[in-house]
């Protein structure tokens, strides 16, 4: 399993622009059809919003890849 950390700088980002902003996608449209394809996991649920808003504190996963979202300091 590969572990990322992404630091959030603001209230929020959309769950495809997450995708795409750690290096998963080349875009924000790759980015929803990762998630529409049904492999992307919030917090241990299954997520097919696009657009979810995720938090600091929450954790992304796709396949073997965890993102934990952090708060920037």
């Amino acid at each position: 399993m590969h572990e990322l950390e992404f630091e959030l700088d603001r209230d929020y980002v959309e769950l495809n622009q997450l995708l795409k902003l750690v290096g998963l996608c080349d875009s924000g449209g790759a980015g929803k059809a990762i998630v529409a394809s049904g492999a992307v996991s919030v917090d241990g649920a299954q997520e097919l919003r696009k657009t979810c808003k995720i938090h600091a504190g929450q954790v992304v996963q796709v396949e073997d890849i965890v993102i934990h979202v952090h708060a920037a300091e």
